[in-house]
C-alpha cells in the first residue's frame, strides 16, 4: 500500500563536533545545534525546512538556557515554532515519538529536534582559566517542558554514595552476573570484551568521538589512564560525556518531502516507537538483573511495526554502562554475539550527557540509507535503567506510525521492596559494588535483603571487606548489619 501523504519521515540528519582547545573561540552548545540543523536541512537538499518549522524540541543538557529552542527558531526564521525542552528523566525516544506523532496526526508538518553539549569547552575553560561565553535569555520560557513525573533516586541511594550512575550501574552488573552463575573474572572477562567490540564500531564511525580501537586487557584492568570507579567498572567502561557534540533531525511529511523534490532513497521512515515510564528507583526493585519495561516497549514497537526482532538488521542498544546493554539484549532476546550498535557505543563515539539517542540516530539514517529495506532499532534509558525507550525506523514505509505507551504494562510486572532507612541484625546480600576514590577502593556498598522482608542500604570503609568483594562472589552471602560495621557471615 502507498504511504499516506501525512507519513512521518526523516528527511534529514547531522552530527557535528569541535575539539577546539581555545574554549573563548570554540562554539557554544546552541551554536553546535544550530550548525547541525543547517547540516541536516543541507543533507535533505531543503534548507527551507528549517523556516517552516511547526515545532523546534531538545532534551535539557548541562546547558542553562532557558529555551535553546527559542535561538533556534530566530536563527532561522521560524517565528511560529513552538518549542519544546525535555528535561533530564524524559526519554529521548519521547521527542522522536511526539515529533512523528504530531506529523502523522496533522499537528505539524515539519519538526526539528536537536540537541549539544560542549563539556569539553567547559572544561577546558576551566583548566586554561579562559573565559566561555555563553548566550543570555531572560524573561523566556519553552512553550511545553516535559518533566519526569517521580523520582529517579531515593534518598536512601544519595546517603549511600551512589549520586553518580556508575555505582549503582555497577550494582545492577553484579546483580545480572550472579543471576547467571558467572565466575566473577570470567564476568570481567566477558564485559571487556564486548566494550572492545564496541570500540572497534567506533573507528568506522565517522562521528565517534574516539575512532580508536580499545582492547579488553585495557579495558578491564585498571591503571593511570584507566582507574577503577565501581567494580568491576573501570573509567573506560563509562560514557565519554566530555564532548562537544551536537545532532539535527528534520522531520516532515511525507507530503511535503515530496512537493520538496527530497529525492526518495534520503527518506528514513520512523515505523514506531515504544516508551515505558513507570519510574521506581533501582534498590526498591525486586530484580535488578531485570528491566520488564524493554520487553514490554519492544513488543509493543515491534507488534505496531509487524516486525520481529529478528527482522532488524541493525542495533543501537543504549550504551551508558555495559549493564544496561547486556539488560536490553536479554529482555528483547538478541543474541550478545549479535553487533549490538553501530556508532560504537556511549563510551567511544560520546557520550553527550541527554542528547546520545539524537547522535545514535543520524548514523542509524545513515546505514539505513545504505542498505535499502533494512530496519534499525535505537533505544533510550533515562535514569538508572528506571525508564525504556524502543524505536523501529526503516528505508521503507511501514503499516503507519504508531507511538506506543508500555507504561501500564511495566508498572504491573515490576515488584517493588520497601527499604528501611536504618537497619541491624542479619540479611542477605543482593548486590553489592566497591566504590573508588583514585586509585584506593574508599567503601563497599552493598544492598541486603532482611528477614521482615524490607532491604537495608549498608556501606562500609573496611578495607578487607572490599579486597573479598573484588575477588569474590559476595551476591547471596549472608551478612549481620549492626552499629559496628558489617561483617560478613
Amino acid at each position: 500500500m502507498p504511504a499516506d501523504s501525512r507519513t512521518p519521515v526523516l528527511a534529514g540528519v547531522a552530527a557535528v563536533q569541535q575539539r577546539d582547545d581555545d574554549p573563548g573561540k570554540a562554539r557554544e552548545p546552541v551554536e553546535l545545534m544550530i550548525a547541525a540543523l543547517e547540516r541536516a536541512a543541507e543533507d535533505a537538499g531543503a534548507r527551507q525546512l528549517l523556516a517552516r518549522a511547526d515545532r523546534i524540541a531538545a532534551p535539557r543538557g548541562f546547558w542553562d538556557y532557558a529555551d535553546p529552542c527559542r535561538l533556534v527558531a530566530e536563527r532561522f526564521g521560524a517565528a511560529g515554532a513552538r518549542t519544546e525542552v525535555a528535561e533530564v528523566g524524559v526519554l529521548q525516544t519521547t521527542l522522536l515519538g511526539r515529533a512523528a506523532a504530531a506529523i502523522a496526526a496533522g499537528e505539524a508538518d515539519v519538526v526539528l529536534v536537536t540537541g549539544g553539549e560542549a563539556k569539553h569547552r567547559q572544561q577546558r575553560a576551566a583548566q586554561t582559566g579562559r573565559e566561555a561565553p555563553l548566550t543570555r535569555q531572560t524573561g523566556v520560557e519553552p512553550d511545553l517542558v516535559l518533566r519526569p513525573h517521580d523520582r529517579i533516586m531515593s534518598r536512601s541511594e544519595v546517603a549511600a554514595g551512589l549520586q553518580m550512575p556508575v555505582g549503582q550501574y555497577a550494582m545492577i552488573e553484579n546483580a545480572l552476573r550472579a543471576a547467571e552463575g558467572v565466575p566473577v573474572d570470567a564476568h570481567r572477562r566477558a564485559v571487556a570484551a564486548l566494550w572492545a567490540r564496541m570500540s572497534r564500531v567506533a573507528v568506522e564511525n565517522p562521528d565517534a568521538w574516539s575512532r580508536e580501537p580499545v582492547s579488553a586487557d585495557a579495558i578491564r584492568e585498571p591503571g593511570p589512564r584507566n582507574r577503577m570507579l565501581a567494580f568491576p567498572y573501570t573509567k573506560l567502561h563509562n560514557s565519554q560525556w566530555n564532548v562537544d557534540q551536537a545532532a539535527g533531525l528534520v522531520f516532515c511529511s511525507l507530503g511535503t518531502a515530496r512537493a520538496l523534490g527530497i529525492p526518495r532513497e534520503r527518506l528514513v521512515f520512523p515505523l514506531a516507537v515504544a516508551d515505558s515510564n513507570h519510574m521506581l528507583p533501582l534498590c526498591e526493585r525486586r530484580l535488578l538483573h531485570r528491566s520488564p519495561g524493554f520487553a514490554r516497549a519492544g513488543e509493543r514497537a515491534l507488534g505496531a511495526a509487524g516486525r520481529r526482532v529478528e527482522d532488524v538488521a541493525h542495533l543501537e542498544l543504549y550504551s551508558c554502562f555495559p549493564s544496561a546493554v547486556r539488560v536490553q539484549a536479554r529482555e528483547l532476546s538478541i543474541s550478545e554475539s549479535r553487533e549490538l550498535t553501530v556508532t560504537g557505543g556511549m563510551a567511544f563515539a560520546g557520550g553527550p550527557l541527554n542528547n546520545f539517542v539524537l547522535q545514535a540516530l543520524v548514523r542509524m539514517a545513515g546505514v539505513l540509507r545504505g542498505d535499502p529495506g533494512s530496519a534499525g532499532m535505537v533505544n533510550a534509558v533515562s535514569g538508572v535503567l528506571t525508564k525504556q525507550g524502543v524505536s523501529l525506523w526503516s528505508s521503507e514505509p511501514g503499516p503507519g506510525f504508531r507511538f506506543e505507551d508500555a507504561t501500564a504494562e511495566t508498572a504491573r510486572e515490576v515488584e517493588a521492596v520497601p527499604i528501611a532507612d536504618a537497619a541491624g541484625g542479619p540479611g542477605a546480600i543482593v548486590t553489592y559494588t566497591v566504590l573508588f576514590d583514585g586509585d584506593a577502593p574508599s567503601r563497599t556498598v552493598l544492598l541486603c535483603d532482611l528477614e521482615d522482608g524490607r532491604r537495608a542500604l549498608a556501606t562500609s570503609p573496611d578495607p578487607g571487606l572490599a579486597e573479598a568483594a573484588l575477588r569474590e562472589e559476595l551476591c547471596g552471602r549472608k551478612v549481620q548489619l549492626g552499629a559496628s560495621g558489617v561483617a560478613l557471615a
